[in-house]
């Protein structure tokens, strides 16, 4: 499935390379504009009610800019031990969340808004259970050192070097990566911006899109 709009039809409300990728896999030709949020957690805030929140702001924000076209934002977090991991303000706090993450399952919140030019906003949340293997501190040392994890919610990419330690996934990959695919094309075809007859799955020029993505911007800073 992958589609083209105008520009001016729908926006992405994020400056991320791969959340960028991820979405011409589907649809091709929409605008850019990164959303500018506070992204705190409030007390006590469950971890889906927080990325839900944090998806719609995003496309609110940037709905303010662009008010006649349709907004999609996304969000995702790292759960572990009912404990949001953002990104990590400085090295100490990287190698912290990854000594957490080791040897255990965490989760993986992924929330998608379209939100359209009457400001209707529809929101899909995605789950996901990634495994860790246990991680030398060696190893920890070396991938906070290259810079990777300081962008990153939780402090990976599932995409990068940590791939090399995730035992196993169980749910979405792409909504680890930051934009769950499947919730997104249910959004898009609902909106009747993609086909609804439209087959499912990605086209293989899609694929080799992310493919292509992934392998120039593996380090490339992932604003959100």
């Amino acid at each position: 499935m992958n589609f083209r709009c105008s520009r001016s039809e729908l926006v992405l409300a994020s400056a991320s390379p791969r959340r960028r990728a991820l979405l011409e896999s589907l649809i091709q030709g929409f605008g850019i504009e990164p959303a500018d949020i506070d992204e705190a957690v409030r007390a006590d805030e469950p971890p889906a009610r927080y990325v839900a929140r944090m998806s719609n702001e995003k496309a609110a924000a940037v709905a303010i800019r662009h008010p006649q076209s349709m907004i999609l934002a996304s969000d995702t977090a790292v759960i572990v031990d009912e404990r949001i991991l953002g990104k990590p303000c400085h090295a100490a706090e990287a190698a912290e969340m990854l000594r957490l993450l080791s040897g255990r399952r965490h989760q993986v919140f992924s929330a998608v808004t379209l939100r359209s030019s009457a400001a209707q906003s529809n929101t899909r949340l995605s789950i996901t259970t990634v495994e860790f293997a246990v991680l030398p501190a060696s190893w920890i040392g070396d991938y906070v050192a290259s810079g990777e994890p300081m962008d990153k919610a939780g402090a990976y990419a599932v995409q990068g070097a940590a791939a090399a330690w995730i035992r196993r996934i169980e749910g979405s990959y792409s909504g680890v990566v930051g934009l769950p695919l499947f919730e997104t094309a249910e959004l898009l075809r609902e909106a009747g911006l993609v086909d609804p007859a439209g087959e499912p799955s990605i086209s293989e020029s899609g694929r080799q899109t992310v493919a292509n993505t992934y392998s120039k911007l593996r380090t490339a800073p992932d604003e959100r």
